[in-house]
């Protein structure tokens, strides 16, 4: 599985290179702290599938990685896809090695 720092992909970020950031955390997590990312929750990933694009980077994250890295894992053995990045850390590494002053609770 491919993965990427926080700090890495704060880069790619701040370069404006063309990725899609999906956050599979609950509703309820995203409201207390989000890096921006799309908001499909770990559950109805599978019903969204047309949300999630193949045509470019996609790095889904969650609180620590390891959410975000089951999901990566059955879309890319279940339906082909071969895009997909895990954040590693989750937005728990990006509040420690980007933003400092993002609390996640």
């Amino acid at each position: 599985m491919k993965e990427i720092s926080a700090k890495d992909l704060h880069a790619m970020r701040e370069r404006g290179d063309a990725l899609q950031l999906i956050d599979v955390r609950e509703p309820e997590e995203a409201e207390l702290c989000s890096i921006g990312g799309e908001l499909i929750p770990m559950g109805e990933v599978v019903d969204r599938l047309d949300e999630v694009r193949k045509d470019m980077p996609v790095v889904l994250h969650c609180r620590s990685g390891k959410r975000s890295a089951a999901v990566i894992d059955a879309l890319s053995s279940r339906y082909g896809f071969d895009n997909l990045i895990n954040l590693q850390g989750g937005i728990l590494a990006w509040a420690q090695e980007v933003d400092p002053t993002l609390d996640c609770g």
